[in-house]
């Protein structure tokens, strides 16, 4: 389902109308922390969540702390809903044997950097990663996830966006409020400027965060491109290949880990060739493309860079004394 775009306005009718149901999903979610005992790893876990329906950098900001502790000595590891493949996990995904349709689109990703395991029941993907004796866990989402106890949990938000109209989905794009979250939560990931302000409303400490653009393969700055994405928000990823100095004629949006169908694909290329356009997508469009059409599409692939490396490591370091 694509982002309505009515949770990113002002507060509106349609928004109103959808408000009861809104709580209704909260106290839904309440019942569930209050009433299921959470999994107490034997390793800290770092939880890299958000609180709104969609992207909003948790992927990136997790294989950047991975990459981080790696450079310490850490040997860290991915746990992960697998959300889009059809395993339900437990299991450690295995590049040579897993594909995007098998485990989804994140974990394919994640895997590339450190072991990755996925799972519907986290807890129980959780024990499975135990044995790999990692020095921390990461946790791809789960922030709502009641059957996880983390260590220390990251609030990502997308600073252009913010928290949207700030109404429980379906009235508007939050999973759980602002007051619900704020107490479990050990800082905020910020990525790119804070626009909405939304950090302040929070008082948490900020790291500071933004997506740095990198060409691959035969791209170059100049290239005219059709530019298509099936993320929580596009136009994101059209921002940042307009950073990258590519030229972006055209794009087409899906919704968020989209299935492409033949039908799709014949449609970008038809596009393409009649416009004489690249066409150029993200790392995680890319990897659910079957692999004759891949060679033909381009990837814009995004790194973030924490502007404050040291600070990021000591608030993700910085564990209950029984954790560590």
């Amino acid at each position: 389902m694509k982002t309505p775009k009515f949770w990113y306005r002002k507060t509106g009718p349609r928004a109103l109308m959808l408000t009861p149901f809104g709580q209704i999903y909260r106290t839904a979610g309440l019942l569930r922390h209050a009433f299921i005992k959470p999994y107490k790893a034997s390793v800290p876990i770092i939880c890299v969540g958000n609180i709104v329906a969609g992207g909003a950098g948790k992927t990136p900001t997790a294989m950047t702390l991975a990459r981080l502790l790696i450079q310490k000595g850490g040997h860290p590891v991915f746990v992960t809903r697998g959300y889009g493949g059809n395993e339900k996990g437990p299991l450690r995904v295995d590049l040579k044997q897993h594909t995007s349709r098998d485990v989804g689109d994140e974990s394919i990703l994640l895997a590339q950097i450190a072991p990755c395991f996925i799972g519907r029941n986290r807890a129980a993907a959780i024990q499975l990663a135990e044995v790999e004796k990692p020095t921390h866990i990461i946790l791809d989402d789960g922030l709502q996830n009641p059957k996880v106890a983390p260590d220390v949990n990251l609030l990502v938000v997308d600073g252009a966006v913010g928290f949207g109209n700030r109404l429980l989905i379906p009235a508007g794009p939050l999973r759980e409020t602002l007051h619900d979250v704020f107490s479990r939560i050990a800082a905020i990931v910020m990525i790119g400027p804070d626009v909405q302000r939304v950090a302040t409303c929070l008082g948490k400490p900020v790291l500071q965060a933004h997506l740095h653009p990198l060409l691959a393969g035969d791209l170059t700055k100049g290239t005219a491109v059709l530019a298509f994405a099936g993320i929580g928000r596009p136009t994101k990823f059209y921002e940042s290949c307009r950073e990258a100095g590519l030229n972006v004629v055209e794009t087409c949006d899906f919704a968020d880990h989209y299935i492409f169908t033949e039908e799709d694909l014949q449609a970008l290329a038809a596009t393409a060739q009649k416009k004489e356009l690249k066409l150029v997508t993200t790392t995680k469009d890319w990897v659910r493309l079957p692999d004759p059409f891949r060679r033909d599409v381009g990837i814009l692939d995004v790194q973030l860079v924490f502007e404050n490396e040291p600070e990021a490591l000591r608030i993700i370091q910085s564990l209950p004394e029984e954790a560590k």
